[in-house]
């Protein structure tokens, strides 16, 4: 008769999380707040109420976070924005930020 002898073997596994990175939307004084709140609702997915108070505190502070994604989608809902802004004739400014910590 034969035995079977199991062997585990452990493996230490290091997850290491992405790099978050903030999309900022920039205010300006030629881009239309309806333009600002369709950017926020259909690339960053706000809902419209949320969009629209998103909108208002870019307009009242300068700036503020479209959203934090890893670099890879965070890239592309900039690029997304940069030329439906393009396309429309507006001047949005996004600007990428790595998140710290």
């Amino acid at each position: 008769m034969s035995s079977f002898t199991d062997t585990l073997t452990r493996h230490d596994i290091h997850i290491e999380m992405p790099n978050m990175y903030s999309v900022i939307i920039h205010n300006d004084h030629i881009t239309t707040m309806e333009f600002v709140v369709h950017v926020l609702t259909d690339i960053f997915q706000k809902s419209p109420p949320e969009a629209a108070a998103l909108m208002m505190d870019v307009h009242n502070k300068g700036q503020g976070v479209a959203g934090v994604y890893v670099f890879d989608i965070a890239a592309t809902k900039k690029s997304q924005a940069d030329k439906l802004a393009s396309q429309h004739g507006f001047p949005l400014k996004l600007t990428l930020r790595e998140v710290q910590g």
